[in-house]
């Protein structure tokens, strides 16, 4: 679980979060939509201290991340699993060279139990026998699905995914929202997830919150997300013929 207790964040005097208050539960699919601009990006690199908020706290399972030393800090990163939007394999690199990465940085052991694990992360995402390839042979989903294998490579305690279906047609994504989705239960991941497709939030938020201008603005689930009375939260869902259809 991580919490989120009165974090404020400025950039050039410009305070772009508002005493955000939030908290993220293990073993599901937490999702932080809004438009861009709105701030959620920024919230999810304050999470992992690639910016240091001004104010508030945050708690990896109520230890305080930014009261921890710089090695304390190192040690809740190797908990951490990140999937980035395009993906960020080394093109250089193997599939299986790619998987191993993490595992080489934080959990080093012997070639063969390094490779077991690698095997096992590779068959997760369905994707067995394809060790020697490049990213570069493979398509955009099974680009996405070797990244979630190095995610989870390293047996991380918390998940963090930047726009996951980025560049994914629908049925992809579809498929990796599930896939993420069945990995957070699986193995009892706290995971985060910025995301603008409504497919997602609809598929896999078991909770959702939605950040206007730098503040929280609604809190909710897939359940009631398309019910909300919230006028700024419908402006950014129906904004489009199609979403306008599922509130007819």
């Amino acid at each position: 679980m991580i919490e989120v207790k009165n974090v404020s964040k400025y950039f050039d005097g410009k305070k772009v979060l508002h005493n955000i208050n939030a908290t993220f539960q293990e073993g599901q699919c937490n999702l932080i939509i809004g438009q861009s601009g709105s701030g959620k990006t920024v919230l999810m690199k304050c999470l992992v201290n690639l910016y240091s908020p001004e104010e508030g706290k945050i708690f990896f399972d109520q230890r305080d991340f930014l009261a921890m030393s710089k090695q304390q800090q190192i040690d809740v990163r190797k908990d951490i699993g990140m999937l980035f939007q395009g993906g960020a394999l080394f093109d250089s690199m193997t599939v299986e060279e790619n998987v191993m990465f993490p595992i080489r940085m934080f959990q080093p052991t012997n070639t063969n139990d390094m490779l077991d694990r690698v095997n096992f992360c590779l068959n997760r995402v369905n994707l067995k026998g394809i060790n020697a390839m490049y990213p570069a042979q493979l398509s955009g989903g099974m680009q996405k699905r070797v990244a979630i294998a190095r995610a989870i490579a390293a047996s991380p305690k918390y998940l963090f995914c930047d726009e996951p279906n980025s560049g994914l047609d629908p049925q992809t994504s579809i498929l990796i929202d599930r896939l993420i989705a069945e990995i957070t239960h699986e193995y009892n991941i706290t995971t985060i997830i910025n995301t603008h497709d409504m497919n997602s939030v609809v598929e896999i938020g078991e909770s959702i919150i939605f950040i206007n201008k730098g503040q929280i603005w609604w809190k909710g689930n897939s359940k009631n997300v398309l019910t909300s009375d919230n006028v700024e939260l419908n402006d950014f869902i129906f904004c489009t013929a199609l979403t306008q259809k599922l509130k007819q």
